[in-house]
């Protein structure tokens, strides 16, 4: 990729020194994790994720709900981080105060070289207590178990903000086959109280953490480039987070395929996939630097 556009962000990136990286779906999904909203396969196809997602559904069915996130987190397992998240890795390295901010809830940030990302919306890899919030240990060993059973009637959306701007499972292969234990699963006690275990994700009608939120905010105010990858700037309250630090006069740079309501506050608009366009502009920001 080369061209003005490029040429502009490469010398916004290599100016900047707090910079923050700001992800959503479109990240993931070049890695063939699904988004939030692509169409379920296999023995979940007819699921809505939307009915799944909250915490009525898992009072209602906590067999159901954790049998549906643990076939997703296996998807992510064998999922592998793009050139996009080795990227990002590579600007991090290279600019020690880079804050990346993500809306997904997988892994591959970190399995990509970046070791602590700010997680809005929680992550499938740190379930914890359904009553008393313990963190729980990741199941290792799961058993198969039978088709799901039918839709719950019950199980409607609260109509908070949506749980994922997209790659919720949203990384190393396992050898369990994609569909060997696909079905309702049995979540595992508490170890403190003894309440079943839930999901580390922000459900519909949840808050977002308190802390991520915050130090979110904190970065997107204080940094001097924020560069938005992979987001719809649907999701909100996460897609104010962009718009905090245009409205402080950070420059904003977007990496998308298509335009989104964020083209407007942007500097530079890069059209493509992040994959090809975040490599593109590490060498671009420096020349001969290995972009990951």
């Amino acid at each position: 990729m080369t061209g003005p556009e490029l040429a502009e962000a490469g010398r916004l990136l290599a100016a900047a020194r707090r910079p923050v990286v700001f992800t959503g779906a479109g990240m993931s999904a070049e890695s063939g994790v699904p988004t939030f909203r692509d169409a379920q396969t296999g023995l979940w196809q007819r699921y809505d994720p939307q009915e799944l997602a909250t915490p009525a559904a898992f009072r209602a069915d906590p067999a159901l709900v954790w049998g549906w996130y643990e076939a997703r987190r296996r998807g992510v397992r064998r999922a592998e981080p793009n050139p996009g998240h080795r990227a990002v890795a590579a600007i991090a390295a290279r600019l020690p105060d880079t804050v990346v901010i993500t809306q997904n809830v997988d892994d591959l940030h970190e399995r990509g070289g970046v070791p602590a990302p700010v997680r809005l919306h929680g992550s499938l890899f740190a379930p914890r207590c359904s009553a008393c919030a313990r963190p729980a240990p990741l199941p290792s060993d799961l058993p198969p178990s039978a088709d799901p059973p039918e839709p719950h009637d019950g199980a409607e959306p609260h109509g908070g903000a949506e749980p994922h701007d997209g790659a919720e499972p949203h990384g190393g292969a396992e050898s369990h086959a994609p569909e060997a234990h696909d079905g309702p699963l049995d979540p595992p006690a508490c170890a403190d109280c003894g309440a079943p275990v839930r999901p580390g994700v922000v459900w519909f009608g949840e808050a977002l953490p308190s802390a991520a939120l915050d130090a979110a905010v904190e970065a997107a105010s204080g940094c001097d480039l924020l560069l938005t990858v992979g987001t719809s700037a649907l999701v909100h309250p996460a897609a104010e987070i962009p718009l905090v630090a245009a409205r402080l006069g950070a420059p904003v740079v977007q990496v998308n395929p298509v335009p989104t309501p964020l083209d407007a506050i942007c500097a530079v608009n890069l059209r493509g996939p992040a994959g090809e366009v975040l490599p593109a502009l590490v060498r671009a920001a420096w020349p001969g630097a290995d972009a990951g």
